[in-house]
Formats: structure tokens, sequence, C-alpha cells
């Protein structure tokens, strides 16, 4: 039911309905794990939703991020933009050091193919947006 209402709230119109719809349905979809998680929005050209996937497990405090696995599944989704997600097991949403330079790497790899990063959404209670606190 929450994967549904996740989907559905991503969806209204063309786009992405609002950056809280994301960190409402982000939240949703990953608030049951208890280990850190990090997944990818996939996103058209028009920032419609095509998918979102769990790329990586960790612990309860860190999860290993490969580049060029998440760049070999945005290819695979065709995706022109990307929204990066991660969930933080203890709810304290503040980017680490880690988290900032996990996020350049990936901005980097992406605009080799041209995709867009949109954002890197650290989930917990309440959600950070990187792009909203200007790290991106």
């Amino acid at each position: 039911m929450a994967r549904r209402h996740f989907a559905e709230e991503l969806r209204v119109g063309p786009d992405i309905a609002s950056p809280q719809a994301v960190f409402r349905s982000l939240q949703d979809e990953l608030d049951g794990e208890t280990q850190e998680v990090f997944g990818v929005l996939y996103l058209d050209n028009r920032h419609c939703v095509l998918a979102f996937e769990r790329l990586f497990f960790g612990t309860i405090d860190q999860a290993a991020v490969h580049p060029r696995e998440v760049v070999r599944a945005v290819m695979r989704h065709n995706a022109a933009a990307v929204i990066l997600t991660h969930k933080h097991p203890s709810r304290v949403a503040g980017p680490s050091s880690a988290d900032r330079c996990i996020t350049e790497r990936l901005r980097k790899a992406l605009n080799l193919i041209d995709v867009r990063l949109l954002d890197h959404v650290v989930v917990g209670r309440p959600c950070i947006s990187m792009a909203e606190r200007g790290l991106l």
C-alpha cells in the first residue's frame, strides 16, 4: 500500500509534485529500514518518475556506494535526471562529510553521461535536502 501511495504521490502531473511530496514518499518507502540504505529515484526529461530502486545496503551507520553501479543503473533505466537518497537508521538526518563526498563523486560521474543530479535526500526525521542546503 505504501508503495502504491509512493508512486501516486510522485506521479502527479507531468513532473514531481513538490519537494515535500518527494520527502514524504521517500520516508514512507524507507521508514522500516534498520540499516543504512542508498537508493535512486530515476526521472525522465520532464521529471516524471521512471522508477525507484534500492541499490546499496549497509550497516547501522554506513553503506558502500559505488559510482560505477549507480551509472550502470541510471543507463538501464534510461534516466535523464536522478534524486539520490539514503536512510539514516538513527533518524539523524544531517548529511555527514562522507555523504557530501559521495554526492560530489556521483555528481561528477553523472555529468559525464549528461544526467542531472537534482538532489540527494537524507531520509530521517526530518528529511534533509542537500540541494536546499547548497551542497550540490
